[in-house]
């Protein structure tokens, strides 16, 4: 902005951080300054880094006074900075530096954080109001007195041995500067200020780890803050040109016969759509909308052309043609934009015969016609013949899934067809529902009458076309089945329940083997039945996720469910560097769209074919029942576009991210990039980023805070628990009819991308996976284990006055127990508002050191890999057939420890060891009258103080009680 009084201004900026300021040197008449220096911040304290922020002000310099005035600031908080590796330079807008002042422009800064030892803070340069010289000789002395603070740095560096930790900041102007400024002389290198650090030299730097957590990962596996400018709702707001095609009038005929099949092709540039040809008709309806976006604009005239459809090359019938910089913009909620007539022009521009009804108009993805357009984006310059119905957005709904259970009581008069089985029969019943196939268990009988008593539990989907069929089968040889009768029950006639309720049963006649009618069978006077209990069960949530990450835990029965207590909405902004997943003209490239999974709400985005860095701006928005949900973002590349259109092949994963609701906070919107993270047989890859804008809003903080206290599934999980066996075999049925249905959709989500979304594979063997559960599981007991130290070094006395006041603390609470408890919660309180202050700044991501997957090796990558039944070769399945031996062998000895300890116990009493059994017998006489004559009290104190005696008073010997439970037996001299 200029501020001199001549349309410049002498700009210069001013950083501040962690009580540090440091300033750039002046430009002159500029009001596109370009310094390209750099500057190095030391932190004093790691620990309080998310706390600071970085103040970055651009002031103009008044040379006749020697005054400032502010062009605006920019602040950064700490935790938008990133390692050195995933800085990138970003354009700030300028705030406002004050009430009264005004800010225009942007800021191009680079930040990052670094733990280089070499690196020192830098020496700030003389302040302009107490400067002594002129401006113009500040400026002049600029070059001698940075060499001279550089060769100050590296005889400081060099002489000084002291390792800390210093964070260093950068900044630089923006990418698009760089090319409009001139290359910069040799002399006018990047600027590097260095020098003796800014602080008291009396305290020798600490050094700090900056990955305190063993969990933390590599830098470049990490989620990145960002801020974009959010302009509709949680995206950003993006311009697309609007081109309604509603009709045509009077069109010329271009055969000999009269007759024209006529088509519209709307074409921008290299873009170009078309609408479908109507044969035979000169006053054709199309009613079809085209957009493009204005990132992808490369001509400033659109032509919309009227041809005749024919099969050697397709006629002219006449164009209009439209200046870009003419087109009225609409912003909702305006009403749309009337369509209007247009004379057609021939080749000359001379106006013909024949009119086209259009409405041409710049708006936003906000546009109601924006969902059903045809999109310039969503299709490759060079190719047009994309199917739309492979590359648009859609909403889709996870059909209904209810619990269908089949309790099979018994049968009755039954007829055997072999004559050798009528002594004693084998008999089973066979249930089928779609593909699933359930077998009871083989009862042997003497007579016509069978008994099971069994439950048999399948999955169905609305709406109910399956019928439920039961086989009597008799077993008559190996691998061979008889079958007696079988009967056909429409689900759509089953009786539904939402609780435990008896459902009565039913006898149901067996039709002969040889009918496969399916309809009510005609009434005999006498044929076999079965007796069934079918009911539809709603009272349960049909798990087609992991427990541990789904997204919706309501019951199937509608009537079951409560309110929502908020509202999670998502921007799903663009993705960036992806990965390319195939090749095209010569060069790598990708067709990729997102998909977002939240309960039963699936939904799609465009795909944008031909570019590694997709902009969606697209926003969807779900109900949320229970903050114990995940959302699941997935990214794909379309198998079905190629050069020349669908050729069937499978979408590919790119990678996927997982959110916790309960870890939002509420009302807060967090713009993150997320690393898309996929495990590939040769290790963990990071094809690309995804930007996403997140919010959840609550509508209801008490529902929302009561639902914390109650059962996380339905009821009827606890009330009639199905098996671990059960849930496995049900949810891999839920996923095949979810996929099955959700294929069949326009356009179709492949079953390779429902099973990526829901981990349809999370259940098979992986030692990487095994070992990542072992790691969890340790640094579950890390706090045990710390406290068990400590006490171990207060009963050492490694620090006296640390072990005289625990003495006095634990005095105090056992001679007054009251206090035990309160001083026990009021602990815990004080120690989840000292953690408040490091509380995650955003979302967990998924964590490659948390599931092993930088370390893993080759050969275990190949395991989790392989399919199953195996493939691989006899010998290799042997050597991992060995090792997981190995493994297991070693759990087996845990296991057979722990056993025999709980043995030792038990001999106490059992009189195995008679000398031992004696000896506890008169030590629990003698306890008991020690503690009938002394106050419990007493006893309690004089036990703790002998703990945590001093060492003077230890020896190194295991005590009495140790040696006497070691030599009671177990029961591993009897194992074979």
């Amino acid at each position: 902005m200029p501020r001199d009084g001549q349309g410049s201004s002498n700009a210069f900026v001013e950083l501040h951080f962690d009580g540090q300021k440091f300033r750039t040197t002046v430009k002159e008449k500029d009001l596109d300054p370009f310094w390209n220096e750099a500057f190095y911040f030391n932190v004093s304290n790691p620990n309080e880094l998310h706390s600071l922020t970085l103040d970055a002000h651009i002031y103009n310099i008044n040379q006749a006074i020697s005054s400032k005035t502010s062009l605006g600031k920019v602040r950064l908080t700490a935790t938008s900075f990133v390692p050195h590796s995933d800085a990138v330079v970003f354009n700030y807008p300028l705030e406002k530096g004050s009430l009264f002042s005004r800010a225009r422009g942007e800021l191009g800064l680079k930040v990052y954080v670094t733990d280089d030892p070499s690196i020192k803070s830098s020496i700030p340069l003389p302040d302009i109001a107490s400067s002594s010289s002129s401006h113009s000789s500040l400026q002049s002395n600029q070059g001698e007195l940075t060499s001279r603070k550089i060769e100050e740095s590296a005889a400081a560096i060099s002489a000084n041995g002291k390792k800390g930790l210093i964070r260093s900041f950068f900044h630089l102007p923006r990418s698009n500067n760089q090319v409009q400024q001139p290359s910069p002389a040799p002399s006018q290198q990047p600027i590097a200020y260095r020098g003796d650090e800014t602080r008291s030299e009396n305290h020798a730097p600490q050094v700090f780890n900056m990955f305190a957590n063993s969990y933390t990962q590599s830098s470049s596996f990490g989620l990145r803050e960002t801020n974009p400018i959010l302009g509709v709702g949680l995206v950003e707001q993006m311009q697309f040109l609007f081109v309604r095609v509603v009709k045509a009038n009077d069109l010329p005929s271009k055969d000999l016969t009269g007759s024209l099949d006529p088509y519209v092709e709307v074409k921008l540039g290299n873009y170009k759509g078309v609408t479908k040809h109507l044969e035979k008709n000169q006053s054709p309806e199309w009613n079809t909308v085209f957009t493009f976006s204005k990132d992808r604009m490369q001509s400033s005239v659109l032509e919309v052309l009227v041809r005749d459809k024919h099969i050697l090359k397709d006629e002219f019938v006449g164009v209009v043609r439209f200046d870009l910089h003419e087109i009225p913009t609409r912003v909702p909620p305006d009403s749309p934009l009337a369509p209007q007539w247009y004379r057609l022009e021939n080749k000359k521009g001379e106006k013909g015969k024949g009119e086209l009804m259009l409405a041409v108009w710049i708006g936003t993805q906000a546009d109601e016609a924006f969902s059903e357009a045809w999109h310039s984006d969503e299709a490759s310059s060079v190719d047009s013949s994309t199917p739309s119905n492979h590359i648009r957005s859609k909403v889709y709904h996870s059909p209904r899934l209810w619990y269908v259970r089949v309790n099979v009581i018994e049968a009755q008069d039954l007829v055997f067809l072999s004559e050798k089985n009528r002594g004693l029969s084998n008999v089973h019943i066979k249930a089928q529902i779609g593909n699933q196939v359930l077998k009871t268990k083989s009862m042997q009988s003497q007579n016509t009458n069978v008994l099971w008593n069994e439950d048999l539990m399948f999955v169905a989907a609305e709406p109910f076309d399956d019928h439920l069929i039961l086989t009597v089968e008799d077993r008559v040889g190996p691998n061979k089945d008889e079958i007696l009768g079988r009967t056909f029950i429409p689900l759509a006639t089953v009786e539904r329940r939402a609780d435990d309720r008896i459902v009565h049963s039913r006898w149901f006649n067996l039709q002969t083997p040889s009918s496969s009618d399916i309809e009510e069978p005609k009434k005999d006077k006498f044929s076999s039945r079965i007796h069934l209990r079918v009911c539809l069960d709603g009272g349960y949530h049909v798990l087609d996720e992991s427990t541990h990450y789904s997204s919706d835990l309501r019951p199937t029965a509608k009537q079951l469910w409560k309110p929502p207590i908020g509202i999670l909405e998502l921007g799903i902004l663009n993705a960036d560097a992806l990965t390319a997943m195939k090749t095209r003209h010569n060069r790598g490239t990708s067709d990729t769209y997102c998909v977002a999974k939240y309960g039963q709400k699936w939904v799609r985005t465009r795909t944008i074919t031909d570019s590694l860095n997709p902009k969606y701006n697209e926003q969807y928005t779900w109900e949320v029942f229970d903050p114990a949900t995940v959302l699941t973002v997935g990214v794909f590349d379309n198998g079905q576009i190629t050069e020349k259109g669908s050729n069937g092949n499978r979408d590919t994963k790119i990678g996927k991210v997982r959110i916790r609701i309960s870890t939002l906070e509420t009302g807060r919107v967090y713009t993150h990039s997320y690393p898309l993270l996929v495990l590939h047989p040769s290790g963990v890859k990071t094809m690309g980023e995804l930007h996403l804008a997140i919010r959840f809003s609550c509508t209801s903080m008490p529902n929302m805070m009561l639902l914390y206290s109650k059962p996380l599934l339905p009821k009827m999980h606890y009330k009639m628990p199905l098996t671990m066996v059960q849930l496995d075999m049900l949810r891999h049925q839920a996923v095949a009819i979810v996929a099955a249905r959700l294929s069949r959709a326009e356009p179709p989500l492949g079953k390779e991308v429902v099973e990526y979304m829901t981990d349809a594979d999370s259940h098979l063997w992986s030692m990487r996976r095994s070992k990542a559960n072992f790691f969890r599981l340790m640094s579950v007991f890390n706090g045990v284990f710390a406290v068990g130290k400590w006490f171990k070094e207060v009963c050492a006395w490694t620090n006296p006055i640390t072990t005289v006041l625990v003495h006095v603390l634990f005095v105090m609470l056992i001679f007054f127990p009251e206090l035990i408890l309160p001083t026990l919660f009021m602990y815990n309180f004080l120690i989840g508002l000292w953690n408040y202050r490091y509380r995650p700044k955003y979302p967990p991501h998924m964590n490659t050191r948390l599931s092993c997957a930088d370390s893993v090796h080759s050969d275990e990558l190949d395991e989790e890999f392989d399919t199953f039944p195996t493939s691989k070769s006899s010998d290799l399945v042997r050597m991992r057939y060995d090792r997981l031996r190995s493994v297991a062998g070693r759990i087996q000895t845990v296991v057979g420890d722990v056993a025999s300890q709980g043995e030792r116990i038990q001999a106490l009493q059992s009189w195995r060891d008679p000398r031992a059994t004696v000896i506890f017998m008169l030590f629990c006489v003698v306890a008991s009258a020690v503690l009938y004559a002394v106050p419990l009290r007493l006893l309690i104190v004089t036990g703790g103080l002998y703990v945590m005696r001093h060492p003077k008073f230890r020896h190194k010997l295991p005590p009495a009680p140790l040696n006497f439970f070691r030599r009671l037996p177990a029961r591993t001299d009897s194992m074979l």
